[in-house]
């Protein structure tokens, strides 16, 4: 996992929760206090998730097969989205669990101080943590707000660690503040709110991870930026005179997928069209280094027959004057080439365009990585 993964903050958010899920759980043992028993079922379940963070990571780097020729790098992903469900179901759902079951048959908290005292020792151990995975985030999050950053981050890493602690911090701040008025009023009932409200929390953080990660299992787009680099990237005002669409995909948090079809002037030689699309190739690794698997496709463009909409080289929807939109490509002809990839990882075979029966070309190149 690269730093962008946030393994630092990571690592962190588990010594932190391992310790903790233990000093909570003596606690329990202690004082029988719901809310301590909720808090170490969550610490405990945040420590299964960081482990699965981690193991995510390590899958991902496999190197692509024959049967995965563009590799693992979605693995993070996956896990990613193991988090949201453990968080709901082991953390969220017991915790409503036992608060209910606490309000419903209430009772003293005994040893107060055991609770009192961890639940403080808790607090700076996950502030701790909270501001190591701050401080990471912030490396790569731009000008971006903490909103946005969570909804459009690629890694999907940094953003549970952020919302685990986030959740972690609020829920020991709950957890203080039930068992607090359970000892002010004696009163066990708060003691089970407390837990309740811990329980809602947990489940309200796992729907925003699960819809978060659900997003970027189902394939995200590059982001504006890059975008935008890309396409000042591909047209060079000689051979390539424009880009007729474009397609990008995130394979993984640092892999980047782009399909483009390139408008070339209809003079040109098939060996001064293979090296403006060579040429066209390193400007955009150079400019956006994640885009790691290309694929441009030359065509002719006619601008007359674009307005009317019949070009075949235009999509549904482009903007007649730059070829470029957001609707379904209408061109049936597929890429054509070998896709030879570039990288250590053996290619899956040839995509050959079985319509030309083209084979090895300029007309779509995989470049790897």
């Amino acid at each position: 996992m690269s730093a962008s993964g946030g393994t630092k903050a990571i690592v962190a958010a588990l010594a932190a929760n391992l310790s903790i899920a233990v000093a909570k759980f003596v606690a329990f043992l202690f004082s029988g206090s719901s809310s301590m028993l909720a808090e170490s079922v969550h610490s405990l379940a945040d420590s299964g998730n960081q482990g699965l963070l981690l193991l995510g990571g390590k899958r991902a780097q496999r190197e692509a097969t024959p049967q995965h020729p563009f590799g693992y790098g979605r693995e993070r992903y996956i896990y990613a989205f193991l988090v949201s469900i453990v968080l709901f179901s082991v953390g969220g759902m017991f915790a409503v669990y036992e608060g209910y079951e606490k309000i419903k048959e209430p009772h003293a908290i005994e040893a107060w101080y055991w609770p009192v005292g961890v639940l403080v020792f808790a607090i700076i151990a996950e502030a701790f943590s909270f501001r190591t995975a701050i401080r990471e985030s912030n490396e790569t999050r731009g000008n971006r707000s903490w909103t946005d950053f969570v909804r459009r981050a690629k890694a999907p890493e940094l953003p549970v660690v952020l919302l685990e602690d986030l959740g972690a911090l609020v829920g020991l701040i709950l957890a203080l503040g039930g068992v607090g008025l359970a000892l002010a009023t004696g009163n066990g009932v708060w003691d089970g709110i407390g837990t309740l409200c811990i329980g809602i929390l947990l489940i309200v953080i796992a729907i925003v991870l699960a819809a978060e990660t659900k997003s970027l299992l189902l394939g995200e787009s590059a982001g504006i930026e890059e975008v935008e680099k890309i396409k000042a990237s591909v047209v060079d005002g000689d051979t390539v005179t424009r880009i007729i669409h474009m397609r990008t995909l995130h394979l993984g948090p640092e892999e980047l997928l782009v399909a483009a079809k390139i408008a070339v002037r209809h003079d040109e030689t098939a060996a001064e069209v293979a090296d403006a699309i060579n040429a066209a190739e390193n400007r955009i690794r150079e400019a956006v280094p994640i885009a790691r698997v290309i694929y441009l496709e030359p065509d002719i463009y006619d601008a007359e027959a674009a307005a009317n909409g019949t070009n075949p080289g235009t999509e549904t929807g482009a903007d007649p004057a730059t070829g470029t939109g957001t609707g379904t490509g209408t061109d049936a002809a597929p890429l054509t080439g070998t896709g030879t990839r570039t990288d250590a990882a053996p290619a899956a075979g040839a995509s050959t365009d079985k319509a030309t029966g083209a084979g090895e070309g300029p007309s779509a190149k995989d470049s790897g990585h």
